[in-house]
């Protein structure tokens, strides 16, 4: 049995071993608080005019969800009625988690090294998604790609949007630092 207390992520480990290092001196940092560094990663699944015909979709895209983090998903209700989409303030509407900490650390490292590779004609990611404050987003069109879910068992398959928050000032030093988690970037 793994022993939680002594348990550390291995992008934990690698950013504090040689992450760190290798940022602070691309960028001549003088301080390690200004090291640019993961803060959170938020999953969202949303489930769209398929929660609102029926409403045990939004459960499912939630469960599903559930799995892929290792925490439990959050609903996500329908903010305002619009009666052209037939939607009632308050309905279901999909699902989202945010991670942070080992999960966060954990499910990056699942996300470069195990499902970006099981994406059918995978050319690697944007490098054109970040905000201009050092935040990333990306998409997913297809959840299956995670291997938790189990694909004989899903009866909707769910986009996934990722959004991956740090500290980083700018655009360049967040790629930087997502380069050195080894995402793939397409450029």
């Amino acid at each position: 049995m793994l022993d939680t207390a002594a348990y550390v992520p291995r992008l934990r480990q690698q950013f504090r071993d040689v992450i760190r290092p290798a940022l602070k001196e691309e960028f001549g940092y003088k301080n390690d608080m200004q090291i640019p560094r993961l803060e959170k990663i938020v999953l969202n699944i949303g489930c769209g005019a398929e929660a609102v015909k029926d409403s045990k979709k939004a459960k499912s895209a939630q469960e599903d969800l559930t799995l892929i983090a290792g925490q439990r998903a959050v609903m996500t209700m329908a903010k305002k009625s619009i009666a052209g989409f037939r939607v009632r303030e308050g309905m279901p509407m999909g699902a989202k988690v945010t991670l942070r900490g080992d999960r966060m650390y954990d499910f990056l490292d699942r996300l470069v090294t195990v499902a970006m590779p099981r994406i059918r004609d995978f050319r690697g990611v944007s490098d054109k998604s970040f905000d201009g404050r050092g935040n990333y987003a990306l998409g997913i069109r297809e959840h299956i790609v995670f291997p938790e879910i189990d694909y004989d068992k899903v009866d909707e398959v769910w986009g996934l949007d990722i959004a991956i928050s740090t500290t980083a000032p700018t655009d360049a030093e967040a790629k930087a630092l997502l380069k050195h988690f080894n995402m793939p970037f397409n450029s």
